[in-house]
C-alpha cells in the first residue's frame, strides 16, 4: 500500500511501528518512542509546523485504516495515542530548545550593543536581525523602577504591548537589563522615546526614565546608553523629582564634575565654614538648596521647608555671616549655586572631599 501524498521523511517507519503493536497489542517500545521523538526534533529543526505533521500522521492512519481493523478502535487508538504523543514531545522538546538558543543569542547581543565588546562590522551585521540599521543614529532611554524587572516581568510585557500597537514594525528595540526597561530607537524619532518613557514610568509605578542624547553607528549605541545611565545616577544624588530626565539638559553637571578635586576645593572653600553652625552644616545647606530650587524667591523656599519667612530669612544671613557669600547678590550666587550643586555630587558634608 501506498502512503498518502503529503507524507515525508518525518513520518518513516510509522504505520510499520502502529501495524506491528496493533497486531501484538504491545505497547510502544522506548526505542521506537525515542525513535519518534528524534523524528518529531529533526522535523521541528527543518521548520515543519506542528499542525500540519499531526495532520499527517493521522492521514497516514487513515490510509492504513483498514490493515488495522482487525485489531480494533481501543487498540489502534492507543497506538496512535502513544506515537504521535512521543512524536509531538520531540517536536516540542526542539521548539524549547531553539527558543532557549534565540534568547541566549538576544542576550549575548544585547550585552555586545550596550557594553560594545564585539567587532562593530559583525556587530552591525546581527543588529539588523533584531531590527536595527547602524546607517542610522540611535537614541537609548532606560527606565528604573523601585523594584527590579526581567524581559518576563508584567511591566516588560506592558510596555511592549503599548509600543507594538503604536508604532507597529518600526525599528525599535525593547529589552532589559540590570533590572531596567532600555529602548533603542532611530535618534530621530523622539516620539517613540517618549512614548517608551510615558508608559515605562506607569508600568514601573512611578519608576524614572532619562533619555540618552542621539548618537551614529555601534558606538553610539553605548554612548547614548552610558549617557542615560549616568542621568539616572544624576538625579539620584541630586534628588531631581523630574519623572523623565534628558541627558542633554544635564551636560552642565559632568561639564562641573570633569575636574573633581576643583570641585572638592571649591566646595569646601565656599561651604566649609558652615561646618561651624550649631546643629552642623546640614540645615543651612538644605536652605541654601531650597533657596535655588525656588528660584532665589524667600517665601517659595521657606514653605518647601515648613519655616516661616523671617526664620528662612535669619539663616541666609547666617550663611552670609559664615561663608562671606551673600545669596542674595548675583556674583556671590552664583558662587554659592555651584559649590552647592557639587556637594550634591560629591556626597558632602556626609563624605569628606
Amino acid at each position: 500500500m501506498t502512503r498518502p501524498e503529503g507524507s515525508d521523511e518525518f513520518l518513516a517507519g510509522y504505520t510499520r511501528i502502529l501495524a506491528d503493536v496493533c497486531a501484538t497489542g504491545r505497547r510502544l517500545t522506548r526505542d521506537e518512542l525515542e525513535a519518534l521523538r528524534g523524528q518529531g526534533e529533526r522535523a521541528a529543526e527543518a521548520g515543519h509546523g506542528l499542525r500540519t505533521l499531526i495532520r499527517r500522521h493521522l492521514a497516514e492512519t487513515r490510509a492504513f485504516a483498514p490493515d488495522l481493523a482487525a485489531a480494533g478502535v481501543d487498540r489502534v487508538l492507543a497506538a496512535v495515542e502513544q506515537a504521535v504523543d512521543a512524536f509531538a514531545e520531540g517536536h516540542e522538546r526542539a521548539q524549547k530548545f531553539a527558543m532557549r538558543q534565540e534568547e541566549a543569542d538576544r542576550r549575548e547581543f544585547i550585552d555586545d550593543l550596550l557594553y560594545g565588546r564585539s567587532d562593530l562590522g559583525r556587530l552591525a551585521e546581527r543588529a539588523e536581525r533584531y531590527g536595527l540599521l547602524f546607517s542610522r543614529a540611535h537614541a537609548v532611554a532606560v527606565a528604573q523602577g523601585a523594584r527590579p524587572v526581567d524581559d518576563t516581568h508584567p511591566a516588560t510585557r506592558d510596555v511592549e504591548t503599548s509600543l507594538l500597537g503604536r508604532f507597529g514594525d518600526r525599528r525599535i528595540l525593547l529589552t532589559t537589563k540590570d533590572g531596567r526597561l532600555v529602548c533603542v530607537a532611530p535618534g530621530d524619532q523622539d516620539d517613540v522615546l517618549a512614548f517608551f518613557a510615558k508608559h515605562a514610568y506607569a508600568a514601573t509605578d512611578g519608576g524614572r526614565v532619562a533619555i540618552g542624547r542621539s548618537h551614529p553607528g555601534a558606538g553610539g549605541v553605548v554612548h547614548s546608553y552610558e549617557e542615560a545611565l549616568n542621568a539616572l545616577e544624576l538625579a539620584d544624588r541630586l534628588e531631581l523629582g523630574e519623572p523623565m530626565l534628558r541627558a542633554a539638559d544635564l551636560l552642565v553637571y559632568p561639564v562641573l564634575t570633569r575636574d573633581r578635586q576643583a570641585m572638592a576645593d571649591l566646595v569646601q572653600d565656599t561651604l566649609g565654614p558652615l561646618k561651624g553652625a550649631r546643629g552642623g552644616p546640614r540645615p543651612l545647606l538644605d536652605t541654601l538648596t531650597a533657596y535655588f530650587d525656588a528660584g532665589c524667591t524667600a517665601a517659595e523656599a521657606a514653605r518647601r521647608l515648613s519655616l516661616s519667612v523671617r526664620a528662612f530669612t535669619y539663616r541666609l544671613e547666617r550663611i552670609h555671616q559664615l561663608t562671606g557669600a551673600d545669596p542674595a547678590d548675583p556674583v556671590h550666587r552664583y558662587r554659592l549655586q555651584t559649590a552647592v550643586i557639587g556637594a550634591r555630587l560629591l556626597g558632602w558634608p556626609d563624605t569628606e572631599v
